[in-house]
């Protein structure tokens, strides 16, 4: 069972308890099930979705590990999560830390309530919401230790859409494949006016996976109050 995630978290210095590989087969199980109904993944395959869902989620603990929070608990948002990921593999791996899953599509986040109350997971919030608009909330604006964001974006959105929820001292994690030189280099100005910096960029080079880069990057100054922009502004014009 799970011999493929076992194998590849194995290479990032992690052991996976019984209870946690169970955790993770029945997220499978849910996952698929629910996947019939409305549209959470492209892919469903067993091997696929233990690699490029679950594992690749779980490239992103060494970044993790080296946070610390003064008040113990990390606090972890992640946003535009769809159906879980990396947030949720995240929390399995992870119990120390306190995660949040944001998305705007109400039949993904109710299929993620349901999960976390299948898998008996506590310290998980889910909201519903775009970033654009929760971004501006007191609850949640520069609140959280660590953002990660897995959509398909170019860089200096992604970058708009997690920064003003991390406080100052925390930060964003974008997860990247191939040539990113172009994409830093544009969004570099989007760090500045956002009041971030990247911090470190990683090769993750897994034999189970295609090499991956996550960029960190680090929250330096408050985001000004105008940021982020309204709906669908970040994706269409870039900063």
């Amino acid at each position: 069972m799970l011999e493929k995630l076992i194998y590849g978290v194995r290479q990032l210095g992690l052991v996976l308890t019984p209870q946690q590989t169970q955790q993770f087969q029945l997220y499978y199980e849910e996952l698929i099930e629910w996947n019939n109904r409305i549209n959470l993944t492209a892919i469903t395959d067993y091997e696929e979705v233990q690699l490029k869902h679950f594992l690749d989620s779980l490239t992103l603990v060494p970044v993790i590990h080296r946070m610390t929070h003064a008040e113990g608990r990390l606090t972890l948002l992640d946003v535009g999560t769809g159906a879980g990921m990396p947030g949720l593999p995240l929390r399995i791996a992870l119990p120390e830390v306190k995660v949040t899953l944001m998305d705007s599509v109400a039949k993904k986040t109710a299929f993620l309530q349901h999960l976390i109350d299948k898998l008996c997971l506590d310290y998980v919030n889910i909201l519903t919401g775009r970033a654009e608009e929760m971004a501006h909330r007191p609850d949640y604006r520069e609140k959280f230790d660590i953002v990660v964001s897995r959509a398909v974006t170019k860089l200096p959105t992604v970058v708009e859409l997690t920064l003003p929820f991390c406080r100052v001292g925390g930060i964003a994690i974008a997860q990247k494949k191939g040539d990113i030189e172009e994409e830093l280099s544009n969004a570099a100005k989007a760090m500045d006016i956002l009041g971030g910096k990247t911090r470190e960029i990683i090769k993750i080079e897994l034999q189970l996976l295609e090499p991956r880069l996550i960029i960190v990057m680090e929250k330096v100054a408050a985001t000004p109050t105008r940021y982020p922009r309204r709906a669908g502004m970040p994706e269409k014009r870039p900063l």
